[in-house]
């Protein structure tokens, strides 16, 4: 069953950049339907082979991943379609509830298969999944550009992503951090059940990482949306925290107080990372890029969350001890938030979209004057004045144009 959890998982991140491309061609609300489609039916499929092993990678591992991932990537890209100062205490908002999930639903799902068993619990699952397929109703579409004729690569992939140094850079250093950030939430209970008392509450600590993700998530989304609030120094901040809190990890053996404070650090900190990946997408690629960005950059994740768990196992196996596989976990988001100060040097190109902005924002003032010098109206029109090269001033010719 575990290989089952890490195929859905995994298929969820990798299929990713798929689906920032299809939002982009057919739109949030499209494919965000079918995501909720795909993931109803895996889920209601894998009702059918519970004794399976084979058949639930197929339905419950892969179909369910494609479907979470056709659902999830628009879920993010939406917010920045209809929210722009509020962006970051939005997806805050939006994120924290998958926290909320998070929390309750193994006791849910506990409860519902000592009443029901396994077949009517994955069916219950099922018609919570369909409910995705409502929630596409309430995405407002929005105008995509790909041509309904002749549609090239060009159209549909957008190349100016993968052109932007800035974002490129981002994402590697954001792959490099990940490979040590998902280890202490997979070795976490074992790591409690060995190293602390027998009547240790083993669920706790992951329990409080889920509460203070979710607080982190609210709280470092407002703070993004402050005047003069660098959204990348936050996520280094993340970054470094969750590095030295898990090479803290060790040291708690034998004090579960400390443990949980370091738990609870590890949730704030997690909270602040999940919550910048949108707007900070959205401030590097623009509008129209961050869709096909957010994709890209799961997909990218996938590898680093699959890998990192599996050599810490490796390593575990060969020490027969959790201090050396938490000390190198946390080395990557340490070095990660170092590398991140990177793109201070990198500038961000604006899009075509954005450039035209400045050009109604930063007005030029001028004045239209009378012959007499007397000033008629004020104007906040660029007016531009182009005379041949005649000396007649009388006989000279001259063009005006403005722009608004």
């Amino acid at each position: 069953m575990t290989l089952i959890g890490s195929l859905a998982m995994g298929t969820t991140f990798f299929v990713s950049p798929v689906s920032g491309v299809l939002t982009d061609y057919i739109g949030l609300r499209k494919t965000t339907f079918l995501g909720g489609a795909i993931a109803s039916s895996g889920m209601f499929l894998s009702s059918f082979f519970v004794d399976n092993i084979v058949a639930l990678c197929i339905t419950y591992g892969i179909m369910y991943g494609l479907g979470g991932a056709l659902a999830y990537t628009p879920s993010l890209a939406v917010l920045g379609h209809y929210f722009k100062r509020y962006l970051g205490i939005v997806n805050g908002f939006v994120t924290a509830g998958s926290s909320v999930f998070t929390i309750a639903m193994p006791y849910v799902i506990d409860s519902l298969l000592k009443s029901f068993g396994i077949v009517a619990t994955l069916r219950i699952l099922a018609v919570i999944s369909g409910l995705i397929m409502l929630c596409a109703f309430l995405f407002k579409p929005v105008k995509h550009h790909v041509p309904s004729k002749r549609v090239s690569c060009r159209d549909v992939f957008n190349v100016t992503v993968v052109k932007n140094t800035k974002y490129i850079i981002w994402t590697t250093v954001i792959a490099i951090s990940l490979f040590g950030y998902f280890v202490p939430y997979v070795y976490m209970l074992k790591f409690v059940e060995i190293n602390f008392p027998k009547d240790s509450d083993t669920k706790l600590p992951i329990l409080c990482i889920g509460i203070t993700s979710g607080v982190g998530r609210l709280v470092f989304g407002y703070i993004a949306d402050l005047p003069k609030v660098n959204r990348i120094y936050l996520q280094q901040l993340s970054f470094l925290s969750i590095g030295i809190l898990t090479m803290l990890l060790p040291l708690s053996v034998g004090h579960y107080g400390s443990l949980i404070v370091i738990a609870l650090g590890m949730g704030l900190f997690d909270g602040c990372f999940i919550s910048l990946l949108g707007p900070i997408a959205f401030d590097i690629c623009g509008r129209k890029g961050a869709t096909q960005a957010i994709g890209f950059l799961l997909g990218v994740c996938s590898i680093p969350l699959t890998i990192g768990p599996y050599i810490a196992g490796i390593i575990l196996d060969a020490q027969n001890s959790y201090t050396l596989p938490l000390i190198l976990a946390g080395i990557p988001p340490t070095i990660g938030s170092v590398a991140m100060f990177v793109l201070k040097c990198v500038k961000t190109a604006p899009s075509k979209e954005e450039s035209s902005q400045p050009l109604r924002s930063n007005h030029v003032e001028n004045h239209k004057l009378s012959a007499s010098g007397r000033l008629l109206e004020k104007s906040f029109i660029s007016t531009y004045v182009i005379c041949d090269d005649n000396k007649n001033v009388k006989n000279q010719r001259c063009y005006t144009y403005s722009i608004m």
